[in-house]
């Protein structure tokens, strides 16, 4: 990274507070989607939470090379916003158990989660480039190009199944 200036700096570490801060979410990302593929009625949707949970696993990999690239461990930054949209998604397991709304609600929370992600790693994306980090910047490119795919899945399953049957 070059540091010529003050604003460089600034942004080195606002990279790194965030990288921080989207390793923690991803950690705990991993940890909520085998209890959202359980509590899934749906298998399309059971197995798109499935295969996400192999994607996050890779995802985190490639955090963790950039970590590397900085010369830094591999550390996660309590990040309040997955905390409470991982919250939310316990909420709606408890409040709708056995109920035809829990994927619809289950589905949304994952969306919601999809979207926070894809906002973080097209930010990381850009600011590796502007700090010159061309080694990070196809990591981020590769995680954002899933975590869109996944969105996509989840707004397919959504429109073709998941929210008929929560009518």
């Amino acid at each position: 990274m070059k540091e010529d200036n003050g604003q460089d700096n600034s942004l080195n570490e606002l990279f790194l507070d965030t990288l921080k801060d989207i390793y923690y979410a991803e950690k705990q990302i991993l940890r909520a989607l085998p209890k959202m593929a359980k509590a899934a009625r749906s298998e399309d949707l059971r197995n798109a939470f499935k295969q996400h949970q192999e994607q996050t696993e890779g995802q985190i990999e490639r955090l963790e090379q950039v970590f590397e690239m900085l010369g830094k461990a591999a550390r996660g930054k309590h990040c309040p916003a997955i905390v409470g949209i991982i919250d939310e998604g316990k909420e709606i397991i408890e409040d709708f158990s056995g109920k035809e709304a829990l994927d619809a609600g289950l589905l949304a929370g994952a969306q919601a989660v999809e979207h926070y992600e894809i906002s973080r790693y097209g930010t990381l994306k850009t600011w590796a480039q502007q700090l010159g980090m061309l080694d990070a910047v196809p990591l981020f490119e590769a995680t954002l190009k899933e975590e869109k795919e996944t969105d996509a899945l989840l707004t397919r399953l959504a429109g073709a199944e998941v929210n008929a049957k929560a009518a």
